[in-house]
């Protein structure tokens, strides 16, 4: 049996009237229209002075210019650096700054903060484009007009440099050497077969989550490049992902946790009103998942809700329904490309059903934190690092998460999860989110917070708080109950899943030290 074309420009060349793309407005792409587009890229980009090893970066929302932003860096040999457009222009300056972007792509949507953080950055004036109008940014179709679509010469293989989301400190890009190599000499679509995702195979992948974020859009790039049609949502709504599963017949997608919460809040009659039979993996990440969101989606949903666990950094972990309904909590077993592996803070391996840090590992490839040699050092043990996550392998392999590290409380000299208390909350169904985290006490060093957003239809105040701790009390020791509650209109996560913790435990202790 011939083998099929390797990657999304080869397939696009053999079928190029195929339909890869459905935009988020419902236009439909095919393959040779999108290839086109990606190639006139390449040629703008280096027509505006990018050369190899260059990176250039996007605000963008999802949607076809963002997709073709990827194919074009990934056959330029360029780092595309996608920015999440909800940060404010300082902090988008940086991440220009840092990652010495030759150029910038943004949507007027974003552009009062894109343009401030260009000035800021000094990104050159004759290299900031827009799609639409941004005072001083030249029009997207400068890039494209007027050039081939035909394959650009030179085409060498590029990657997405991706920063780190930031939770702990400053914005880091991952960075992994070019391997100088054509992209058909990579199977960039091979991924998706650690979570038994096939090639062509009638598949149809929905992104309904930001593209900035990095498995979201590894996971549509990949789709693309196995021959899967890919389906685009821009802003996530629930019922609204229900009927484009229903319409178009979406066969995987990629989600967090939060998404599982909205969906099982809709009224049973429009959760009834959709057919979803047709996905095989709704695989989920980027944030703990509560015991009962979990066990009602697989209800609901069946063996295809999955789960992984990874970093933007590389490896992790994967597990089935049947893994998780076997082992219940766990977030899977290691890829066959990556190993897991739990140390002590003496940097000693752990045997099975020890606490430690968790570190993982790739076979496929080291990565570097850009301009950051110390970090990239004392995060590594060997050829393994850790992004601060606490855990444990059993016997079979299987790995359980506690905490990260940085939000472990230390009470009286015991350790407490938050993670834990986090998940007693959120089965209360006057909790639509929930935050724990240690404040300063005199006496024991820290003391137990929990922050709270209220679902709809539940008022916040002492009445709340009280009915809350006694809902604890009934579930936790005493030692892990919060001690106090507090309220908050809605929790500071990016659209990932991603809670930013610090922001809410950083005015506790100003001016103090934390014990960790």
């Amino acid at each position: 049996m011939p083998q099929p074309p390797n990657g999304f420009w080869a397939l696009a060349a053999a079928d190029p009237d195929r339909v890869a793309l459905i935009a988020p407005d419902g236009e439909e792409w095919t393959a040779g229209r999108l290839h086109a587009a990606a190639n006139r890229l390449v040629r703008g980009l280096r027509a505006a002075g990018l050369r190899t090893g260059d990176a250039f970066a996007t605000v963008l929302p999802n949607g076809v210019e963002l997709l073709t932003a990827h194919l074009a860096a990934t056959q330029a040999g360029l780092y595309l650096v996608p920015v999440n457009h909800h940060l404010v222009a300082p902090e988008i300056a940086w991440i220009l700054a840092d990652s010495e972007a030759k150029a910038l792509i943004a949507h007027e949507r974003f552009g009062p903060a894109a343009a401030a953080a260009a000035d800021e950055a000094g990104t050159p004036a004759g290299r900031r484009y827009a799609i639409g109008g941004i005072t001083g940014f030249r029009p997207w179709s400068a890039l494209l007009d007027g050039r081939p679509g035909t394959p650009p010469p030179g085409r060498t293989l590029g990657w997405v440099m991706n920063y780190t989301s930031g939770t702990t400190g400053r914005h880091r890009g991952i960075r992994r050497p070019l391997p100088g190599k054509a992209p058909e000499e990579t199977h960039l679509g091979g991924f998706l077969g650690i979570f038994g995702i096939k090639p062509f195979d009638g598949n149809t992948h929905l992104v309904c989550s930001p593209l900035y974020h990095t498995a979201v859009l590894q996971f549509a790039a990949a789709s693309l490049h196995i021959g899967h049609r890919v389906v685009v949502m821009d802003k996530w709504t629930p019922e609204e992902m229900l009927r484009l599963v229903d319409t178009h017949r979406c066969t995987h997608t990629h989600m967090v946790p939060t998404q599982f919460q909205r969906l099982l809040g809709l009224p049973e009659s429009v959760r009834a009103a959709y057919d979803v039979s047709s996905l095989r993996h709704a695989l989920h990440g980027a944030a703990p998942c509560p015991d009962h969101v979990k066990r009602a989606m697989i209800e609901w949903w069946g063996s295809c809700v999955e789960e992984y666990y990874a970093a933007s950094e590389g490896g992790g972990a994967f597990a089935t329904a049947e893994d998780w309904l076997k082992k219940p909590g766990t977030v899977g077993r290691a890829w066959p490309i990556s190993e897991l592996a739990v140390f002590d803070d003496d940097g000693e391996r752990l045997p099975a059903g020890r606490l430690g840090t968790v570190y993982m590992k790739m076979t496929t490839g080291g990565f570097a934190y850009h301009k950051d040699a110390g970090k990239t050092r004392e995060n590594r043990i060997g050829d393994f690092f850790t992004v601060g996550d606490l855990g444990c392998l059993d016997e079979d392999g299987y790995l359980f998460l506690r905490d990260r590290k940085i939000d472990l409380i230390i009470s009286g000299g015991v350790n407490i999860y938050p993670a834990e208390i986090e998940s007693v909350l959120l089965a209360h169904p006057a909790v639509a989110d929930a935050a724990v985290f240690g404040i300063p006490h005199d006496d024991w060093g820290e003391e137990v917070k929990a922050v709270v957003e209220p679902a709809e239809g539940h008022a916040p105040g002492t009445p709340l708080a009280e009915e809350l701790l006694a809902h604890c009390a009934g579930r936790l020791a005493g030692y892990k109950r919060p001690r106090s509650v507090e309220f908050i209109t809605a929790m500071p996560r990016d659209p990932n899943g991603k809670l930013y913790k610090r922001w809410l435990r950083e005015p506790h202790w100003k001016g103090r030290n934390r014990p960790l």
